[in-house]
């Protein structure tokens, strides 16, 4: 099967990256089943209803979340209603699941959703959990798995690659929505500790710079906001994955002028 997962969607922008381009993608590279991460699609913050409808509308088959998933109260009954996920490791008692699995070809895939702890909001430990979920999904026979780790620290990432090589087909890291450069495949397990923001590139983190600048000038803070004008661009990874194991990974970079970057994940030996 083809997997393809969308990290941080950035309010308006990214939403019309998707609009634009997804279909488009989703055709060309024969993607099966498309993962996106919803916590900043509604302004920024959260996800509303409306905006839920419209990313599904535009080819995508499961959300992803992290620290800002719960920033409009109108999600809490979509968990029910839509294909939803919000990091598993929060407390129990907490609505929704963040694990999901899916029938794809005659094969089953899990979509895992965890949380970090450096400079995020209380939570259950992520790696126990991974460790646990993971488990519970191979006595299921489930042996395709893909992990949104929403994170800070790419030293967490990197830690949850090495807890878990091996034992899942994917892990790529969301929240900084910055790229990283380390798209890799490890003992079958395809690994990149950020993919970035999908949404304005020509700012701070997809926010109208004037509010960051100050904070980091001045140490005021202020209401980050989105321009309503931007250049924007579109991030997308694509694993081929089967029995566990991803045999090919690469990224795309799409741009609003047209432009398109293509970046193969490593083999590791």
């Amino acid at each position: 099967m083809r997997i393809a997962f969308i990290g941080d969607i950035v309010g308006r922008p990214g939403r019309e990256m998707l609009k634009t381009y997804l279909s488009k993608i989703r055709e060309e590279y024969k993607i099966d089943f498309v993962i996106a991460n919803y916590e900043n699609a509604s302004h920024g913050f959260g996800l509303t209803l409306k905006n839920a409808n419209e990313l599904i509308s535009y080819g995508v088959d499961v959300m992803s979340g992290g620290n800002h998933t719960w920033d409009k109260k109108d999600i809490i009954p979509l968990f029910d209603t839509h294909e939803l996920l919000r990091p598993h490791n929060y407390p129990e008692g907490v609505p929704g699941t963040g694990c999901k699995t899916y029938e794809l070809g005659g094969e089953k895939l899990a979509i895992l959703n965890l949380m970090g702890h450096y400079a995020m909001p209380m939570s259950d430990n992520a790696f126990r959990c991974a460790q646990a979920t993971v488990k519970s999904l191979h006595d299921d026979e489930v042996k395709n798995i893909f992990i949104d780790f929403h994170a800070e620290a790419t030293s967490e990432k990197r830690a949850m690659m090495m807890l878990l090589q091996g034992e899942v087909s994917g892990i790529i890291g969301t929240h900084t929505h910055v790229s990283t450069d380390d798209f890799q495949i490890a003992q079958g397990t395809a690994y990149l500790s950020d993919i970035g923001l999908t949404g304005c590139r020509d700012n701070v983190i997809g926010m109208d710079e004037k509010v960051p600048l100050k904070q980091f000038l001045t140490g005021m803070k202020g209401h980050f906001d989105i321009p309503k004008k931007c250049k924007k661009i579109l991030q997308i990874a694509i694993m081929d994955i089967s029995e566990g194991k991803c045999s090919k990974a690469f990224k795309l970079k799409v741009f609003d002028n047209g432009t398109l970057i293509k970046t193969d994940a490593w083999m590791e030996e």
